[in-house]
């Protein structure tokens, strides 16, 4: 008897939602930043153990939006906590509750959802006993199914996650091939790690403003008859000062970035990378439906 449980990882910005989902699925299926709303989209991670079948939606953080393209991905949010067995709540035990966990509690109390709370990094909490009185915050707020502090980074109290989400597992066919981690389209998953990159080595304001485009991937062979895939990327941002700062005085960030990726790429490749990156300017196109559609990040 086949069975799948379907989970939304949800939270603050950088409460460890992708790292924790990475983990989960045992593989690198989403980027990771310190930068907030370093998801953009609901990204599905994909694990199989046996008979049971669990999905892992990582949604971006919980904010106030201020652009047609944050009110996509709030949008990701809400519809995903309804679509699903169980929610983890991820949040920071180094932070007290704020609007960000406030509003989607009240949307697991609209929505009656089973919820489990994972009070993570609580590695960077010297004095133990404060767990305490951080159990007791979040217990006042919400009748969650399970508290569970953990630490993705130390790998503390993670192993019993599964677990505890596996009791909401239903009787299903599974909805993903078994061997796949995620359901995410292999162009899509490229321009996420140039954008990762970006998000790591560029000013704070510059970031969201870039969208990321694979327009063209070709496998080929070397002169000498080597398997060789050729990628061609363009870098989205707003504003023409910032493509500047994108490319780097003589071209230096780019060419970080462009060798920061393709290390990745070719690992995930298994074979050697031939990338080439430009950068274009469409101003203001995070208010641009038809652009935030283009870029593949309207959500559906």
């Amino acid at each position: 008897m086949t069975r799948s449980v379907f989970v939304a990882i949800t939270g603050r910005p950088n409460a460890g939602k992708s790292s924790l989902t990475n983990l989960l699925v045992g593989e690198k299926i989403a980027i990771v930043s310190p930068k907030p709303q370093t998801t953009r989209t609901r990204i599905n991670g994909v694990l199989t153990k046996g008979e049971t079948q669990f999905v892992f939606i990582d949604t971006p953080g919980m904010h106030k939006p201020r652009t047609k393209l944050s009110e996509q991905m709030v949008k990701a949010i809400d519809d995903s906590i309804a679509d699903v067995e169980v929610s983890l709540l991820v949040v920071d035990a180094t932070k007290k509750p704020a609007a960000y966990e406030e509003k989607l509690i009240q949307d697991f109390k609209a929505k009656k959802c089973d919820v489990i709370l994972l009070i993570n990094k609580v590695d960077l909490i010297k004095d133990k006993s404060a767990l305490l009185g951080i159990i007791d915050t979040y217990s006042k707020m919400y009748d969650f199914a399970e508290i569970i502090p953990i630490s993705v980074l130390k790998r503390d109290n993670t192993d019993i996650i599964l677990p505890a989400v596996e009791k909401y597992a239903v009787e299903s066919p599974h909805f993903f091939d078994d061997d796949l981690p995620t359901d995410q389209p292999e162009k899509v998953w490229l321009s996420e790690i140039i954008r990762e990159k970006l998000l790591n080595n560029l000013f704070d304001e510059i970031p969201h403003g870039i969208a990321v485009q694979v327009e063209s991937l070709e496998y080929s062979k070397t002169t000498k008859g080597a398997d060789i895939v050729d990628i061609g990327i363009a870098v989205i941002c707003e504003k023409q000062s910032h493509k500047g700062m994108i490319i780097g005085k003589g071209g230096s960030m780019l060419k970080k970035i462009g060798a920061l990726a393709r290390e990745e790429m070719e690992e995930y490749f298994g074979m050697k990378v031939n990338m080439s990156l430009w950068v274009k300017v469409r101003e203001d196109w995070r208010n641009n439906e038809n652009a935030i559609a283009d870029f593949g990040l309207k959500f559906e």
